[in-house]
């Protein structure tokens, strides 16, 4: 599903991020980066994304067993690659619904039937225990934190992706809404057996309700060890320091 071979990622000032960066997942697996801030973990989601404020130096990412180096943003995300931001921006006059049916129609050669969608979005925003009129207002406008996560789920059950990237999506939810976005992603998951996550995340909780097949902790722009769900619980007990995998100035750098 996906492989990030040997990555080395700077800005375009020349801040080197990733440094060596490397991960393979199989497709319906769930694996977990953790790391302390700064450590590149956000970089890496817009990386694969393709963002244009990074350039990658060397390495590859494969996906489906292509590279999407020489793709833009748009060209990835039709490919299947979505991304649940850390922190959703509002577009102004753009409504959630014709935001979802532009997209949907873009990445397929048939129009949108628009009694079939309205009537999925109604359902998806009852599963994620949203207000429907929320579906006719410009995305994100005067949204909560909480509502802006759930919004970024509501995008991932229509656009049906094969590649979920959650960035801290558990930041700014409370236990309920974290508990319904939680089911959501599991329910997703559980109808579309080839559906990969990756979770990036600073704190095991979310963990308790997605569980994942591998834990990778990531420090300075790499992965410096991995192993299963317990492996996040122990790091929440012992911190990095304490788990022997970083120096106390890698941890402050």
């Amino acid at each position: 599903m996906l492989e990030i071979k040997d990555l080395f990622v700077e800005t375009l000032d020349h801040k080197e991020i990733l440094k060596g960066f490397s991960l393979a997942m199989k497709p319906g697996e769930i694996h977990v980066i953790m790391g302390p801030n700064g450590t590149g973990k956000s970089t890496l989601s817009k990386v694969i994304l393709r963002n244009p404020d990074y350039v990658v130096k060397k390495g590859d990412i494969l996906y489906q067993g292509e590279s999407i180096l020489p793709l833009s943003t748009d060209e990835v995300a039709r490919r299947g690659i979505f991304l649940a931001m850390q922190n959703p921006i509002s577009i102004e006059g753009v409504s959630n619904s014709e935001f979802l049916r532009t997209a949907l129609n873009a990445r397929s050669q048939n129009k949108v039937n628009i009694y079939l969608f309205m009537k999925e979005m109604e359902q998806a925003f009852q599963d994620l225990a949203m207000p429907k009129e929320m579906m006719h207002r410009s995305i994100n406008q005067d949204f909560s934190g909480g509502e802006r996560k759930k919004n970024e789920i509501l995008q991932m059950k229509l656009l049906k992706p094969q590649l979920i990237l959650l960035d801290e999506l558990d930041s700014g939810l409370d236990i309920d809404s974290l508990k319904i976005v939680c089911q959501n992603i599991n329910d997703y998951l559980m109808e579309h057996e080839e559906a990969s996550l990756l979770i990036i995340t600073h704190y095991p909780r979310i963990l308790d309700y997605l569980h994942p097949d591998v834990v990778h902790i990531m420090i300075d722009g790499r992965v410096v060890k991995s192993g299963d769900i317990s492996l996040a619980y122990e790091l929440e007990k012992n911190g990095y320091h304490g788990m022997n995998v970083v120096s106390e100035e890698e941890i402050h750098e």
